[in-house]
Parts: C-alpha cells; structure tokens; sequence
C-alpha cells in the first residue's frame, strides 16, 4: 500500500499543514472533519478547545463551542484525551469498562447518584453535593476534592452520565444509556482499527513512533479495546498507505497523497495552541521545523524557555518561533520569541499584524489594534 516513489519530508510537511487547516468552515463541518478537538481549561488567553476552531471555523468566537454545545451533534468525551468528537464515535468506545473496577461501597454510592440524576434529570455539581455529601478525596493532580464532584467524574467515565451543558465551565451532567454493542472478536477489532483510522485522520501524516504512541493512548478513550488496538497496530502496515522517508516509516489515510501538488499551505500567519492537530506531535514537530517546541504551562516560571503557554508561530510552511499572548487594559498583548533572527521585512509583520487582529475580534476585544510588547 506503500506508493512507488516516496514523498519527500517537505512534502509531508505541506500536507500536514494544509490537510489540517482547510478552508474556515462552519462549527458542525469542522468538529466532523477533525473528528476530535482536544480541550483544555487553561485561558491563554483562551481555552485550547477554541483556539484550535478559531482557525477552522468561518468567524468563530471564543466560547461558542461551549454555548452553542446543546444544539450541536457533539459530545464531551475521552479519546486519547479528552474532548469533543462528534456523537456518533460514542458507539466506538461505550459501554466502556474503566482499567480499574469501583470497590462495592463506591460503586453503590454512584447507583445512588444514577437515581437521584435520572428521577431529578440534568443536575449541576453543587446540586448534588448539597443532597449526598460524600466528603473529601485526594484529587488526580494532588489535593483535596470534593467526593461527589470525583464521582461524578467517574460516572460521566464509564458512560453511566453525559455532560448536558456547562455552567460557567462547570459541567452538568444527564443520565444517559449506551446501547449494547457486539462483543465479538471480529467487531472488537472492528472498532479497534476505525479508532486508529481516527487517530490518523487528526494527526496524519505520523511517522511510525508517533502512531504506536498514539495507539497506546487510546487506553484512556478505550482501555477495554487495549488487545485489539495492539492488535490493529501490528496490522497497520496492511492497512494503510506508508513509505519510508529519511529513516523513519510514515503513515497516512487511505485514499490521499501526499505528494499531491494540491496541498499548498496558506501564506497567512497563524498561532497554533499548543494541543493543535499540527504541532501536537512534538516528535514530529522537530523532523518537520528542526527545533524543538515544549509546552512549559507547568514548568516553574525561572526555567521557562519560551513562556507559559507559547503559541507556535506558523507563517506559510515554516515556524520561525511562538508568541505569548495576554490581555492587557481590553486589548491583546502579543510577545514573541524566535529560534533564529526574527524575520525582517514588512511581510512578516503585516502578517503577524493580520493574525492578531484576527485573534482580537475571536476574543471579542473589538477592532482595536493589538500591540506587540
């Protein structure tokens, strides 16, 4: 399935860009074309979720795939982390059985809560602590939380609850039932290779490194498929289009090329989030630019290299360097940082000026021009 001459990796390059960033689209066609938007809490100056869309989606806003989530074909879930993917993918991962089983007392506590949400329908987090009080538990990233709000998360885990809406970020959940599904062999595997056929989609081109790791984050979306993903990976070579490039195999889906002269990157700049389908891939970040992009939110400020939450700066085809963005007195406060001398000419900076402006009006500052400090 390998093509007869292989791409070059500038050409894996240009096809990476251009088959992630299309053409702005509406909100429904662009969450179906991705399959899956990673979400994050951080504001940065906006959550990853919406700085991922403000790219893909004709005059996007930031928050409005929050208001907007009810009247949407979407759902809060986990894939290989979590997010929103269209409704359908559901199916691909529910009923989904958690890698570590409730002890009894827990597990009653949650048919406790299922009751409550079913008979009482979509219920905020402070409503159902002010009704079952479970006290406190040590929290996934350390600290203290509250049980019921630890349960709840549980529950929406392992599909016994949907998020209905949020309230002010905070979600509300709704009972919901997952239709059984085929349990055999063949349809395990099934849906097995359609989750890696997704995982490809997003992320493609992947050199083979990042497929078998993307592969073994599906634990998180799918841990009860975890035999047949290992599976769908040593078949993945016979499944889809590959070829070796500069000492690495690289795959791709069915039915595209990437030496296809169709695939020319826009000129315009763009700030990328750091979760954003084309720089995820930090492995393949630094075959494709030559340098490497880290993610320094939780690094201490004094060993930062490049800032809190640096937005990689792509221009074209290339990413000369990242910018820091904050709000400062209602308008965007852009600083930027570079690997090599920042790029001269008038060029660039109209198109730095041209992003910014765009980031501006996405955050709803209004047409007043940003400045760079």
């Amino acid at each position: 399935m390998s093509p007869t001459r292989p791409p070059s990796l500038e050409q894996l390059r240009r096809y990476a860009i251009a088959r992630s960033l299309f053409a702005p689209t509406t909100l429904p066609q662009a969450i179906r074309r991705l399959g899956f938007v990673q979400a994050d809490p951080m504001r940065a100056p906006a959550r990853a979720q919406d700085l991922i869309l403000a790219w893909r989606v004709k005059d996007y806003r930031a928050g409005e795939l929050e208001s907007r989530y009810r009247r949407l074909a979407v759902e809060e879930d986990c894939f290989v982390n979590y997010g929103f993917l269209p409704r359908e993918h559901l199916a691909l991962m529910h009923p989904r059985t958690a890698r570590k089983a409730w002890d009894r007392p827990t597990a009653a506590r949650a048919a406790e809560l299922l009751a409550h949400i079913e008979g009482a329908g979509p219920q905020h987090p402070a409503q159902v602590q002010a009704r079952f009080d479970h006290g406190q538990v040590q929290g996934y990233w350390g600290g203290q939380s509250n049980a019921v709000t630890h349960l709840l998360d549980g529950m929406h885990y392992r599909g016994l609850l949907r998020v209905h809406r949020r309230d002010s970020g905070t979600r509300v959940y709704e009972a919901v039932q997952h239709p059984p599904q085929d349990d055999s062999p063949a349809a395990r595997l099934a849906r097995a290779h359609t989750l890696l056929d997704m995982v490809l989609k997003l992320y493609a081109p992947l050199p083979a490194r990042s497929f078998g790791y993307l592969g073994t984050l599906l634990r998180y979306g799918a841990p009860h498929l975890q035999p047949e993903i290992r599976l769908a990976l040593k078949q993945a070579r016979q499944r889809h289009p590959h070829a070796e490039v500069d000492g690495q195999v690289w795959f791709w889906p069915d039915g595209e090329d990437p030496r296809s002269r169709r695939h020319r990157p826009h000129e315009a700049l763009r700030l990328l989030a750091p979760f954003d389908p084309v720089v995820w891939d930090r492995h393949r970040f630094e075959q494709f630019w030559g340098w490497p992009y880290r993610f320094e939110a939780y690094t201490p400020a004094a060993k930062r290299k490049m800032g809190h939450y640096a937005l990689p700066l792509l221009w074209g085809e290339e990413i000369p360097g990242w910018a820091n963005l904050k709000i400062v007195g209602g308008r965007l406060q852009c600083e930027t940082g570079f690997v090599g001398p920042r790029p001269r000419g008038a060029h660039f900076e109209a198109a730095l000026d041209e992003a910014l402006a765009h980031l501006s009006r996405f955050l709803g500052l209004g047409d007043e021009s940003p400045r760079e400090g």
